[in-house]
């Protein structure tokens, strides 16, 4: 038998505007360009495992930028100017326009200012409203 190769193997970084509608397993390296919070349920004297919070945040690169959902700890790392790798990151569609979402099998991760980039606000994915269309082949 052939030996199998162990370890995991290497992830593959893509930029934003190679991002398209349906798609998973993503790693981007992104900057946040701003963050706002849009929902926080839960009692604010009570326990933190309760409480549900989810922020809207506009991240990119030098190709484009997108509409990144943060849920819960990951509020917390969203800063503007922060540098964050995204892992197996997938995209949600809301409202017919592109959502990026890291779920439980993903990971995000604060990383150092390796390269300093420009986030290139003008090639907004998010802005883009797509439409879902049946085809009927004869």
């Amino acid at each position: 038998m052939a030996e199998a190769k162990s370890g995991m193997r290497k992830p593959v970084f893509i930029k934003v505007d190679q991002i398209r509608p349906g798609t998973n397993g993503h790693n981007l390296v992104v900057k946040v360009v701003s963050s706002k919070m849009v929902l926080q349920k839960g009692r604010p004297d009570g326990p933190q495992f309760n409480q549900m919070r989810i922020a809207e945040c506009l991240v990119g690169d030098e190709t484009g930028s997108i509409l990144f959902t943060a849920r819960n700890e990951q509020v917390e790392m969203m800063k503007p100017d922060a540098t964050i790798i995204l892992r197996n990151a997938r995209i949600d569609m809301f409202k017919g326009s592109m959502r990026l979402a890291v779920d439980k099998w993903g990971r995000v991760e604060v990383s150092e200012p390796a390269n300093n980039f420009d986030v290139k606000e003008d090639n907004n994915l998010s802005l883009v409203e797509y439409e879902l269309v049946n085809v009927v082949e004869k």
